[in-house]
């Protein structure tokens, strides 16, 4: 059964928590920044930054918004999962859709998140050669392709 739709509007704060869950869990170990992870990324922030950006986000839905892919031409811009539910392969229903459907071929991963690289590795993505900074940071981001 497919589960895996076009977001809406009243999925917005479902796809903002699930954002911001994310990445405090994520990547706050990484940068340390009390006023980005807990001012300045809030639900009610995120929701206004979705609000335009719905056609490029598919949700997982069997009830309950679970997780959300964004994708944009043939890039994973973003893929998370609510975090109690990962390892239920949502993720990777996610991701294979959009792989089939949105014909993704490349994304940018956090090089310290090695969770996610070994995920995305999982899935046929490899590192390519190529690197940038993470915006405003002294972390990398690494290519990786499929």
């Amino acid at each position: 059964m497919n589960y895996i739709r076009q977001a809406r509007y009243d999925d917005i704060d479902r796809i903002a928590e699930i954002l911001v869950f994310n990445y405090r869990l994520n990547f706050y170990q990484i940068f340390h920044d009390d006023g980005f992870y807990f001012e300045e990324l809030t639900v009610a922030k995120q929701k206004a930054c979705y609000a335009n950006e719905l056609e490029k986000i598919l949700v997982y839905d069997d009830g309950v918004v679970k997780g959300f892919i964004q994708t944009e031409n043939a890039e994973v811009k973003k893929l998370f999962v609510e975090p109690v539910l990962q390892g239920n392969s949502i993720g990777s229903e996610l991701l294979k859709y959009a792989i089939e459907e949105k014909k993704v071929n490349f994304l940018w991963a956090l090089e310290k998140n090695t969770r996610a690289i070994a995920f995305y590795k999982r899935h046929g993505f490899d590192i390519t050669n190529e690197k940038k900074y993470e915006e405003d940071t002294t972390e990398f981001l690494v290519r990786m392709e499929r």
